[in-house]
């Protein structure tokens, strides 16, 4: 038993383990708040025209089996019921085979609600819960102890997450090297938080030792997770206080969330473990063998960081075991967004009376300071920011969303903050346009209120009426 488990990580396992199911149920509470606009029979990418034409080698789902939104609705509440479980830790009251079947049933879900899920799912971090929730099945309950395999290969994904974030960092844009990158990217960056304003004001020089101790967080700490303690335990920490720092700049969804459930894995707490049975035969040769595999599949993501054409958040199996990460290989300098307006005129000009949907985290009106969302993800939100960096990016679905804004389509509209329209009166006319958004000062937002100043700079998509095709933007 002394050289398959690790007994002085049992707390570490316990917190990790019930935080782990925490970041898991957010991830079904968007999934089951959200699909029906985005993924449902009636949204913009339906899930059964995606089936109709993904092979289920490709795409591996239970949806791919059978789909309806009350099918797709009850995995999504039944993810969130295992995931309240888990948090209250059923899996140690049950059988070691039983607790692991607990965990499975949560990443079978989950992944198929990913390999479904498109666009509106084709972030980071939902191959990161998926590859650290495949993990978390061979951890163990109180049973056993920790397996040292299990342990490890929580911190190869670690350094994964952190060093390729780094990599990428700095083969990527200039400013990354030049120590200039924060100078932007607090304005820039898909949902400010309701600090990001005072973050981007901070003088520069800070923002210069900021960008310094992110590389060095990066490319130099992830390298002590594979020393001796307490040197590991002191590197995940400082992880966990940059991720923090990252939590408090913006809204990331679970990607800093679920960093730090990882590094806690790597903090060896000062407890006396209970005392704990040998672990079985089974246990230990599935373990292993999950272990082996997972360590060949690895080779994939090791290429990839090695490369000069490193990609980020590139999944290299459709089961999401063992992927590559990285975010913000480059950062914008200006800031731009679509806003959204429709009018009750029939026949629609400029002095229509264009009126304005708020959405729920994207900035819309200047005089609106953003909210703290995060972990909770706002797909459309952050889908939006990338429309406005590039037209190709809204080509799948910004067609299908003006469609239902036209339609006053419930579901839609529950996605939004506020929708101008009474549900009885739908508008007669849909227009997009682009603007410029920037900071405001602190002269100007002394004197306005409003943290934000936009800037008109086109048209986006031109006034469109329902039972027209929408252009493309």
């Amino acid at each position: 038993m002394g050289w398959f488990t690790a007994p002085d990580y049992w707390l570490s396992r316990l917190v990790f383990q019930r935080a782990l199911a925490g970041v898991y149920l957010v991830a079904f509470l968007t999934a089951a708040l959200q699909f029906r606009a985005l993924i449902g029979e009636r949204g913009m990418l339906p899930v059964p025209r995606f089936v109709a034409r993904a092979p289920f080698r490709r795409a591996p789902s239970v949806f791919q089996l059978h789909y309806s939104d009350r099918f797709f609705a009850a995995c999504a509440w039944t993810g969130c019921a295992v995931s309240a479980a888990l948090i209250v830790g059923l899996d140690s009251q049950l059988p070691l085979w039983a607790g692991m079947l607990l965990w499975a049933v949560a990443w079978v879900l989950y992944l198929s609600i990913v390999n479904v899920g498109q666009t509106w799912y084709g972030f980071g971090w939902e191959s990161l819960l998926l590859e650290v929730g495949f993990l978390a099945v061979f951890l163990g309950n109180d049973e056993v102890a920790p397996p040292v395999v299990v342990l490890f290969l929580l911190r190869w994904i670690l350094f994964r997450v952190e060093f390729g974030a780094g990599l990428i960092k700095l083969r990527g844009d200039a400013c990354w090297r030049k120590l200039t990158c924060l100078d932007f990217h607090h304005e820039t960056q898909p949902m400010p938080g309701p600090l990001s304003w005072f973050f981007h004001h901070l003088p520069r020089p800070l923002h210069r030792i900021e960008v310094a101790a992110n590389h060095v967080t990066q490319l130099l700490v992830p390298v002590l997770l594979f020393t001796p303690q307490p040197v590991a335990t002191a590197a995940a920490s400082l992880m966990i206080a940059t991720q923090l720092w990252l939590v408090l700049s913006g809204n990331f969804s679970w990607l800093n969330w679920i960093t730090i459930v990882l590094a806690v894995s790597a903090i060896r707490f000062p407890h006396t473990p209970p005392p704990a049975a040998a672990p079985p035969l089974w246990y230990e040769v599935t373990v292993l063998g999950v272990a082996a595999l997972l360590l060949w599949l690895s080779h994939r993501p090791v290429r990839n960081m090695v490369s000069r054409r490193q990609i980020m958040n590139r999944s290299f199996d459709p089961l999401h075991l063992v992927n590559t990460y990285g975010a913000f290989g480059t950062v914008g300098r200006i800031r731009y967004e679509v806003v959204v307006e429709g009018t009750a005129d029939a026949v629609p000009h400029e002095e229509s009376g264009w009126q304005e949907y708020e959405f729920k985290g994207k900035p819309g009106d200047p005089r609106r300071w953003p909210r703290q969302f995060a972990p909770y993800h706002l797909r459309l939100d952050w889908m939006m920011w990338f429309a406005a960096l590039s037209p190709g990016y809204a080509e799948p679905w910004f067609g299908a969303l003006v469609e239902r804004l036209l339609e006053n389509d419930r579901d839609t509209l529950r996605l939004l903050r506020r929708s101008p329209f009474p549900p009885d009166a739908p508008p007669r006319c849909i227009r997009a346009r682009l603007f410029r958004y920037r900071y405001t000062t602190w002269r100007e937002l002394r004197e306005t209120g409003a943290c934000w100043e936009r800037t008109f700079v086109r048209e986006y998509l031109p006034p469109t009426r329902l039972g027209t095709a929408a252009q493309r933007p």
